[in-house]
């Protein structure tokens, strides 16, 4: 998959840093990934969700944080749209960021 971008996810874990290795891995496994269907995100990450528009929400770091990605499955990549703690996560509406 492509990940659009990393920058979001560097500028994260420099705020949070126990967030870094999380993140990264999560990347890399993104990265390298070649799922063609949120079925598939979901055998990888059992606990990622399906919120509409084409929008995964990921637990990170044991649920302490949260990442809103946007796949296109189609053209094989995913867009970083948030990243956040759990609180600020459950200030927010997923769709409209």
């Amino acid at each position: 998959m492509n990940v659009v971008s990393r920058k979001k996810v560097v500028e994260f874990y420099l705020v949070h840093s126990d967030s870094r290795d999380s993140l990264e891995t999560w990347y890399k496994i993104c990265k390298k990934a070649d799922w063609t269907n949120f079925n598939e995100v979901k055998n990888f990450y059992p606990t990622a969700d399906w919120v509409g528009d084409d929008r995964v929400v990921f637990n990170i770091k044991g649920n302490k944080y949260r990442l809103i990605a946007r796949f296109s499955f189609r053209y094989k990549s995913l867009q970083i749209k948030w990243i956040g703690t759990h609180a600020q996560y459950d200030q927010i509406d997923v769709l409209k960021i």
